[in-house]
């Protein structure tokens, strides 16, 4: 049996953005956001050079999220994830890029649900961790809510009880990936009407969130909600998560207290040849919207890329942005 995550907030797979480095600093305001990695490639896994399994063991509950489409490669993938600790695979079928289309995985699987059934049949069979679904509501001009469901049914009869849904179609030709998550219209109601249909599946949300105000409201609906953009941006925003979706009640860290805890990750990470741009491009916005953030965002973009730079970068930053330079 497949031990259940607790999906009520998590963050998306963004590429490029949530890399371990992001992941370690998200895990430091919430403990109960359900981390994902970037996409990962099964052929990146099975035939690259690097380690892209690699994982902060502070990052749990973490998912891998894998883009495939032959069963046999994400079965392999699936196997070595779980051997390596990760807490949940998910399978994307939501990514409308060309290059992911051209390898024949991302959004143009939904059309291809017998497909995707059969992959999450092969990973359940070598996998006793969760194995999911991150989809859309539709592609292209299939998108009706029968097309959706049809979806769903054939993926959910081989045992996937959790999906992931972004409330926009994806276009596969004609907009970009970025213009994919802006201008497809948000269809939440679609996605509400989903869980109606299928209460025995945890649904969580995806598109759109800004404020736990609005996902407060959308969890009064559905399992789970995902916020992709926000939660990078301006990542303090997960300082609130434990306490105000979560239930739990202890004080979040401050933002300084933040900083802090960072600085000892940051130094290992400079001890093994790593840069300091590496680890703050993504703590940039972490005082976005208060007095002197422009001065915290300045002095690391001008500094943090040079030779040498170390852990003194950051605390200058924080000086600066405390004198509202």
């Amino acid at each position: 049996m497949s031990l259940e995550l607790d999906r009520t907030f998590s963050i998306a797979p963004m590429l490029d953005w949530t890399d371990r480095h992001y992941r370690y600093f998200a895990r430091l305001m919430s403990s109960k956001a359900l981390l994902y990695t970037e996409m990962v490639t099964t052929g990146a896994i099975l035939h690259g050079r690097g380690d892209y399994l690699a994982y902060n063991r502070e990052e749990h509950p973490l998912a891998l999220q894998l883009g495939g489409s032959n069963p046999e490669d994400l079965a392999k993938c699936a196997a070595l994830a779980a051997q390596r600790g990760y807490d949940e695979v998910n399978l994307n079928v939501g990514c409308p890029s060309d290059r992911v289309q051209n390898g024949r995985f991302g959004a143009c699987l939904m059309a291809e649900s017998a497909l995707v059934a059969e992959c999450v049949d092969a990973m359940k069979q070598v996998v006793d961790i969760p194995v999911t679904v991150k989809t859309r509501i539709g592609i292209d001009e299939q998108d009706s809510y029968e097309f959706l469901t049809d979806f769903i049914d054939t993926v959910q009869a081989k045992g996937c009880s959790a999906f992931t849904i972004h409330a926009r179609k994806a276009w596969l030709q004609g907009l970009s990936p970025k213009e994919n998550r802006e201008i497809p219209p948000l269809d939440y109601a679609r996605v509400y009407r989903l869980k109606q249909d299928y209460p025995g599946l945890n649904i969580s949300l995806n598109g759109g969130i800004t404020s736990l105000e609005q996902a407060k409201t959308h969890l009064t609906h559905l399992d789970g909600v995902m916020v992709g953009r926000e939660a990078y941006q301006n990542p303090y925003m997960l300082a609130e998560v434990d306490s105000r979706l979560c239930g739990l009640t202890a004080p979040a860290l401050s933002r300084e207290e933040v900083i802090d805890k960072m600085l000892p990750y940051i130094e290992a990470h400079l001890a093994t040849g790593g840069r300091l741009n590496h680890i703050t491009r993504h703590i940039i916005g972490l005082f976005q919207g208060l007095p002197g953030s422009r001065g915290w965002r300045r002095y690391l973009s001008e500094n943090a890329h040079r030779p040498g730079a170390d852990t003194r970068v950051v605390l200058q930053a924080l000086q600066t942005m405390q004198a509202g330079i």
